[in-house]
């Protein structure tokens, strides 16, 4: 733990950011924030200063971190008009705990640098759950004294956190994370989905299979949501889709073939082509009830 309150900048108060920020608020530190629309209430009326713009933040902060969706994001908080670029003085680090490109942030880092700061990327994973419960796991990529440094500061957000290796490897790390958990997703919903057809009660099966060699948080929790037909956003499919893409687009380039994470894809762009960009990644099961002209919950004939 920190023993000084510290000067951080937020930049992005979404789903996963907004309670991730809540944490470091309830830490003690000095809070410095920016994001795109309304600052969410339970930050709005606390200690936060609110900011204009991401260079406003960098300008007050020593630790600046980003929590925006996609790599044009990350590029235009770090590097726009008014970015956190155009606020940094040397000796601040820029953490970017987006879900991005591995080899757009190892542009990004070099370009930090040049401007006499550190940079780690810091990718997440656990939901909407984990970061609400500071539980999430924390990929870092990025000089392993830098990461010792801010270390304390990912303690109040993750439990599991791991320095993979130097900049973009954190970034790797999370997109082979992002293929885990899709391909995991489309097992728990082939397995309910079989479960509920065949006539015995999906939400008993899921009780069973949690005892056993097929138990996973993705079950646990995203299987719970498909039995509940509860797919508000916890992580969206148009996110994790951005994830898999920069998956196969690497795969490509590295002469690697992913045929089932290909798949999960398709299920993903199934579920888009339905209006389901915003649903939670659970509602991948319902590009399977397509397929299957059958849902979980409905009785079999």
């Amino acid at each position: 733990m920190t023993t000084a309150p510290l000067k951080i900048g937020f930049i992005g108060l979404g789903i996963m950011g907004a309670p991730m920020a809540g944490h470091l608020l309830k830490a003690g530190h000095q809070l410095y924030v920016y994001t795109h629309g309304k600052v969410p209430e339970a930050i709005a009326t606390s200690t936060a200063t609110q900011c204009l713009d991401a260079k406003g933040v960098a300008q007050r902060a020593d630790i600046i971190i980003t929590m925006v969706p996609d790599t044009p994001d990350v590029a235009e908080a770090l590097f726009g008009d008014t970015g956190v670029a155009k606020g940094l003085t040397a000796g601040k680090v820029v953490v970017d705990m987006s879900s991005i490109s591995p080899v757009d942030t190892k542009q990004f880092a070099r370009k930090i640098e040049a401007l006499g700061c550190d940079y780690l990327d810091a990718p997440v994973s656990g939901g909407d759950v984990g970061a609400r419960n500071a539980a999430l796991s924390i990929m870092v990529g990025g000089k392993a004294e830098v990461f010792e440094r801010i270390r304390p500061v990912f303690e109040l957000m993750g439990k599991n956190i791991t320095r993979v290796g130097g900049h973009g490897d954190g970034q790797t790390c999370k997109v082979a994370n992002q293929i885990v958990v899709a391909l995991t997703i489309n097992a728990v919903a082939e397995g309910l989905l079989f479960a509920a057809k065949a006539g015995a009660d999906p939400a008993k099966v899921r009780s069973a299979l949690m005892g056993g060699l097929a138990t996973s948080r993705i079950l646990d929790i995203l299987g719970e949501r498909m039995i509940n037909r509860c797919f508000d956003p916890g992580f969206r499919i148009a996110l994790h889709q951005k994830d898999l893409n920069l998956a196969l687009g690497a795969a490509r380039s590295l002469g690697l073939a992913l045929p089932a994470t290909s798949n999960a894809q398709q299920l993903f762009s199934a579920c888009v082509a339905q209006g389901g960009g915003a649903w939670d990644h659970s509602g991948m099961v319902r590009a399977l009830e397509r397929l299957s002209n059958f849902e979980i919950g409905q009785a079999a004939n």
